[in-house]
């Protein structure tokens, strides 16, 4: 892979296509990462700074460069290691100012956070000046609802945590005029349960997936939480999200006493719309304590489908494994590596079954 560096000006300043090793991970839900591992020069030393920016071509996505780590040894001589976290973990600098409701659409309430917290908020000392948001036009993103309530959290968790409870992918871009662009996208389905997309399969029947590893996993497994809302002692309001019955039941409580039905300039939501707001809390928490089918392996690029080309980050496909375990799951994380034995693609799968509950 050749990489691509900015400066903080976003101007190209470098390109590195010699390193010891480097692994780059796109995420559907999540921010994604890179590591750089290679011989230290004065060269690296000069481009490689903190705050500047990496580009790969096989990604959409651009990295900052967060942490710069250099070790010496008489034997093996000096290295350095260079780590840092895609555009998307910009929204981790700033929180939900004050006490914030969105009702409604969920791609404007996602724009109304940005607008207030990034864009255009009233300080403008929080402005991020060359960030702008792209609305989606894909059905399966603009048909969501949202009624939920935050106050000072954290602006990347909470899109974080709403993408992830509804299956649908963001992600901040760079386009050609040097600004980073924000956009929520839903992958397509490939799968053997349509018709519309050329199907995308991965199975030792066809060759295409090396090596595997398949986890199951129900230790973290919540499927019913108790809300408690606003009030004291019995005046507290209550609501619940989930279900199931007998040891099928998996109870968990999320306190939400920060939501308030007082949203101010007058206004109070009505029961209906506070309860609202405490299912979605809800529901984000249970989301937080799923049970765990993964299915992670190395496929082969040069036989049958391409990364890119046949399918992207946050598809769903067809995967399989020699031990009959079938079915169809997201691609949630997509792991590009290269050292001195070659080059490598590993996606993570999320089972659907996972996501539906």
């Amino acid at each position: 892979m050749e990489l691509t560096v900015l400066n903080t000006n976003l101007d190209a300043v470098s390109i590195i296509d010699v390193y010891e090793s480097f692994i780059w991970t796109d995420r559907y839900y999540a921010c994604g990462d890179f590591e750089l591992y290679t011989s230290m020069t004065d060269t690296i030393l000069k481009y490689i700074r903190q705050d500047y920016y990496v580009q790969n071509r096989d990604s959409e996505h651009v990295m900052i460069i967060e942490k710069l780590r250099i070790t010496s040894d008489a034997e093996a001589g000096n290295h350095i290691t260079v780590t840092g976290r895609s555009l998307e973990s910009i929204l981790d600098r700033r929180i939900v100012w004050g006490q914030k409701t969105i009702s409604g659409n969920l791609q404007n309430g996602i724009q109304t956070l940005l607008n207030e917290n990034v864009i255009s908020p009233s300080d403008g000392s929080r402005k991020i000046s060359n960030f702008i948001f792209e609305a989606s036009t894909d059905p399966a993103i603009t048909s969501l609802k949202i009624d939920a309530q935050y106050t000072g959290n954290n602006l990347y968790d909470v899109i974080s945590k709403i993408c992830s409870e509804r299956s649908i992918g963001f992600k901040v871009t760079l386009n050609d005029n040097k600004q980073f662009v924000f956009k929520l996208y839903a992958g397509a389905d490939r799968s053997y349960d349509q018709e519309i997309n050329p199907y995308v399969i991965f199975s030792p029947k066809f060759e295409n997936i090396i090596n595997s590893n398949y986890v199951e996993s129900k230790s973290a497994l919540k499927t019913v939480t108790l809300i408690g809302g606003e009030g004291e002692g019995s005046a507290r309001r209550y609501t619940t999200v989930g279900g199931g019955n007998g040891l099928n039941r998996r109870e968990l409580f999320t306190d939400a006493r920060d939501i308030s039905s007082d949203i101010g300039n007058g206004v109070t939501l009505t029961n209906v719309e506070y309860i609202a707001q405490l299912q979605q809390r809800g529901r984000e928490k249970l989301t937080e304590n799923t049970d765990v089918t993964s299915f992670e392996g190395q496929v082969e690029t040069t036989v049958m489908f391409k990364y890119g080309e046949d399918f992207f980050n946050g598809d769903v496909v067809q995967i399989a494994n020699e031990y009959g375990h079938e079915t169809k799951a997201r691609i949630v994380e997509i792991v590009m590596s290269e050292n001195e034995e070659g080059s490598s693609v590993y996606p993570t799968f999320k089972t659907i079954e996972q996501e539906v509950a």
